[in-house]
């Protein structure tokens, strides 16, 4: 449950009461370099760390850790350390269902996850949308209802977008989902954030404007 937390350091500024944010980089190495500080805060504070990655970018991901002193046998064993691939977390059966994803991050949520962590600090690398069109209309919807679960409990939540890999109308859109927001390695509050329920309201009805007379979707 949402209580008072001291503010969490991360890209040059403070993730407040407010913690989802969207992350914009220009490749892995800039990405490293920003979310290490805030990773390697994490552990030292006692917080559970989890990444979402794809499949077959684990070992790199923690040869990375490794290099940068982090203790990640250690870490995984004591279950501060946790890696998903985005399989399992977003696209189990081959498909991306946003009613159970709103269920699978709840219970990642530290309030009730019952791991014995103040809290989480939850990085998902999102690459993987980039590959099917279908996925990034849903995750588009889902990353605007996800903030309910996120308003509600102190995890730090950080979606990690390439900007090599996403067009400029998702990229507009992403920032339009996430309170808080990376650009230049810098994180500030967000300008261009809606509500929830006016942002869906609005692509709900952009979608109705672009089906035919048959039902599809242009």
């Amino acid at each position: 449950m949402k209580k008072t937390a001291a503010p969490i350091s991360f890209a040059g500024s403070q993730l407040g009461e407010t913690r989802h944010a969207c992350a914009f980089f220009n490749g892995d190495d800039e990405a490293f370099r920003v979310l290490l500080p805030f990773m390697e805060d994490g552990f030292a504070c006692g917080d559970k760390t989890i990444h979402i990655v794809n499949p077959g970018e684990r070992c790199r991901h923690l040869h990375r850790l490794r290099t940068a002193g982090i203790d990640t046998a250690a870490a995984e064993q004591n279950g501060q350390l946790e890696f998903r691939t985005n399989t399992e977390a977003y696209l189990r059966d081959g498909r991306f269902d946003q009613d159970r994803m709103l269920e699978v991050f709840e219970m990642l949520a530290s309030g009730n996850a019952g791991s014995g962590f103040p809290l989480s600090r939850i990085v998902c690398h999102m690459d993987w949308a980039a590959e099917v069109r279908s996925h990034i209309d849903d995750l588009v919807e889902f990353e605007a209802r996800v903030n309910d679960v996120w308003f509600r409990h102190d995890d730090a939540v950080i979606c990690v977008y390439d900007l090599a890999k996403f067009g400029g109308d998702t990229v507009v859109d992403m920032m339009r989902t996430h309170p808080m927001i990376v650009i230049g390695g810098i994180l500030q509050q967000n300008p261009f954030f809606m509500l929830p329920e006016d942002f869906l309201r609005e692509v709900r009805q952009r979608r109705v404007g672009q089906m035919t007379p048959d039902g599809t979707t242009i």
